[in-house]
Formats: C-alpha cells, sequence, structure tokens
C-alpha cells in the first residue's frame, strides 16, 4: 500500500487526559524507558539506557533550542494579542543567521486575538541589560495558515535571539493546559540545546543528565549532533482520512560536514536516532545524497526533501547504500565549498517506508493520528499497538514532559 492511502484511523487509541504529563519529573532520568526489541517489551529507567544500548553505537542529538517563541502584547485599549513566532520568513544560508539579525526580522506566526488587532503596530517594552527596550509588531500580510509579522525594536544594536528571550514566553505545546513558569524555561531544553530556532523540544532529549552521557562514553558509545528546528507543524493532526490531501511541515535542518562524516564512519556499527527529529533529519541525510548523485550540479535549495520524494520520485532506489549516499553527499560538498547542509525536509515516514540509516529509535508517546505515531508504526510495524497498549496499562506518562521508549528497527 502506498502511504498515501493509509486511513489515519487506523492510527489511534484512546489517551485519557490524565495520562498526559503537565509536568516534568523532578529529575530528568528518573523517567520511565520502555523497551522495545524483537517483539519483546521490557521497562527501565532511562538512567540506566546505557546499559540497555549496544556497545560503539552512535547517538544522534539534536542539539537545536527552543525559543521564547509566545510574546503577548497588551493594546492601549486593554486587550492582549498573543504572537507566536512559528519560522523565520526569510531566506536562510551558511552565512548568516536569523537570531543573530539586528534592528527587525518578518516571521511566519500564528496571532491568538487577530481580530482585535485592526491596524497599526504593537508595542511592548522589556528591560534588557540595563536597557529599556521598545519592540514594536507589524501585520505585514496575511499567508495560509498564518500571518507575516514584522518585529523591530530600538535600540537597534541588539539581536533577535537577545529580544525574544526576554520578551517571550516559553512555547509549551497546546495540550499542556497550563501556563509557562520560570522552571520551564530550564526543563523544556535539553542540557546540550545549543543554536536558536525551535518551538518546540525534541523531547526525547530531555531526559538525557550528564550522568547519562558519562556512562554512554565509558560503554564507549559515541554522540553526534545534528540541528533540526523544530516547527509547530509538529502537533498538526492528520485531519484527513487518509494521507493522500495530508501537507506535511517543512522544517530546516543544519548539519555540518564533520558530523556527517561521522556518520558515515559508523553507520555500519549502528546508529541510534534520539528522537524523531534527530531521526527525520538522518533519513533525509541519506536523500539529500542520493540527489548529489542523481545531479551533481544540483545547488543548495535543489537538496529539499518533499513529502513524496521518498516513495515515489525518481530518487528511490532501495540499492543504494547508506554509506554511499552519505559519501556522495560529502563529497558533493566538498566540491562546492560547503561546510554545512542549510535544507528543509519535508520528508514523511509512514508504514511502508525502508529506512537507510537508523536501527534504533529513543522517543516519547506520541499523539493518537499524528504523523509521530505514523513515524513509530513504520519502525516496529503493527507492534506500536502493544506498544502504546503496555505503556497505558503501565502507568507510562505521555507526550512532551512524559515517559519514553527504545525501539529496536
Amino acid at each position: 500500500m502506498h502511504p498515501k492511502e493509509i486511513s489515519i484511523l487506523n492510527y489511534t487509541y484512546m489517551l485519557p487526559d490524565n495520562r498526559i504529563a503537565a509536568f516534568p519529573l523532578p529529575e530528568r532520568d528518573e523517567s520511565k524507558l520502555l523497551i522495545y526489541r524483537d517483539g519483546i517489551i521490557r521497562e527501565a529507567r532511562y538512567k540506566d539506557i546505557a546499559q540497555n544500548l549496544p556497545a560503539n553505537s552512535l547517538l544522534v542529538f539534536n542539539n537545536t533550542r527552543v525559543i521564547q517563541a509566545r510574546i503577548l502584547f497588551q493594546k492601549s485599549t486593554g486587550g492582549v494579542i498573543e504572537i507566536f513566532c512559528l519560522e523565520p520568513y526569510e531566506p536562510m544560508n551558511e552565512d548568516s543567521s536569523i537570531m543573530a539579525k539586528k534592528e527587525k526580522v518578518r516571521w511566519k506566526c500564528m496571532i491568538g486575538g487577530a481580530s482585535k488587532w485592526k491596524e497599526g503596530a504593537l508595542v511592548k517594552k522589556i528591560n534588557l541589560q540595563n536597557s529599556t527596550v521598545e519592540v514594536k509588531a507589524r501585520l505585514v500580510e496575511k499567508i495560509p495558515d498564518a500571518y507575516v509579522v514584522e518585529l523591530s525594536w530600538q535600540p537597534a544594536h541588539f539581536t533577535f535571539a537577545e529580544i525574544i528571550e526576554q520578551a517571550g514566553d516559553t512555547p509549551l505545546p497546546p495540550y499542556i493546559k497550563r501556563k509557562a513558569g520560570e522552571s520551564d524555561k530550564e526543563r523544556y531544553q535539553t542540557i546540550y540545546a545549543k543554536f536558536d530556532g525551535s518551538v518546540a523540544a525534541p523531547t526525547a532529549g530531555l531526559h538525557f543528565t550528564p550522568a547519562i552521557f558519562s556512562e554512554l562514553s565509558q560503554k564507549n558509545i559515541s554522540s553526534n549532533f545534528v540541528t533540526l528546528h523544530v516547527g509547530a507543524g509538529t502537533f498538526k493532526p492528520v485531519k484527513a482520512a487518509t494521507l493522500q490531501t495530508h501537507e506535511m511541515h517543512a522544517e530546516w535542518i543544519d548539519v555540518t560536514i564533520d558530523s556527517i562524516t561521522l556518520l558515515l564512519e559508523n553507520v555500519i556499527n549502528g546508529i541510534i536516532a534520539v528522537g524523531t527529529t534527530s531521526l527525520r533529519t538522518l533519513e533525509s541525510l541519506y536523500w539529500m545524497g542520493i540527489k548529489t548523485m542523481r545531479h551533481s550540479h544540483s545547488q543548495m535549495d535543489d537538496l529539499m526533501i518533499h513529502q513524496w520524494d521518498v516513495y515515489e520520485s525518481p530518487l528511490v532506489d532501495s540499492n543504494i547504500s547508506a554509506e554511499a549516499a552519505l559519501s556522495a553527499l560529502i563529497n558533493w560538498m566538498k566540491k562546492n565549498g560547503h561546510e554545512r547542509i542549510i535544507a528543509q525536509t519535508q520528508i514523511l515516514i509512514a508504514p511502508g517506508y525502508h529506512f537507510k540509516i537508523v536501527k534504533a529509535i529513543i522517543t516519547n508517546f506520541h499523539q493518537p493520528q499524528s504523523t509521530l505515531l505514523l513515524l513509530v508504526a513504520a519502525a516496529i510495524g503493527k507492534d506500536w499497538e502493544k506498544v502504546y497498549a503496555y505503556a497505558l496499562e503501565n502507568d507510562f506518562r505521555f507526550l512532551s514532559y512524559g515517559d519514553g521508549s527504545l525501539l529496536f528497527l
């Protein structure tokens, strides 16, 4: 069956509200860990994860950092307008970062109370480094499912990263029915978060601690880091009856040539993705490598992976190894003088997909009828039902602040 024909009703389960974790546990690595391998399920704790991973394997983490993406502006009449920054509405490349921009930026945003924002700029004053900064929001245009908003500020010498960190709030997922608190700034962030850009955390990584990394090293398990800036589309439910008319959200990946080289050196030992975002990045790199093999004169923009590329485009050739694809990508980067791959991926991983690089995934428990649940089903087949039933019956906590699983493909 082509994934377009998949009925989303076959990928649902009953998730009671009281099983959704509203808060993280006091200690990150005390979360429960469900381990699935060869049809067998057992339990552990994240603090013992190193004991359950193959020696000499490579763990790949997403080192994106969540920005304080929700900004509240109060109108002169007292009404509140919420601007949720989704993603930059400007091109990205190797030489610039929108987070480092000064004076003004344009972002694709959702707006709470948009009907109340008739005209004119919204203004918010913040204190930053002993200065009073005036932040303005100007509505540029309405686009499908969102708005383009220009954010500007004075004094203009501050970066956008500095502005949003002070002006915004933590963008907790919509299924966490509470306001973000001060503690969420630290807990809704991995300990290795480095590059600003996500509006949702790569939640599988929230469980990792310095003690875990130490134990991984003692077992000769290496770590590698890629960057995928997670968009709000990760929470987008599949509303269509089949995947045919569902549009997968596109996200930016940013991966260095050194990281890809490390993947190439370890692909034979076994690569384990920490989170669905890392997995989508890794599998996208394979297909980007195939693109450079097919078209040696490709530009960076040509490397984008579209939703159905991996099922029906001329790229599909199951005989090409991961080693060959990654080698081709590295050679293309060297030939064109690129130190990093910065490109979009819209990859949809659903039952019927054949994994090229990843041998296992560490991930939380996902929403019913979501593309993330489809990814899990692609990884372990119909046993996803057995895994989720076990988690529900044995008091596992679900979604972003919940427990997790280690699933061997």
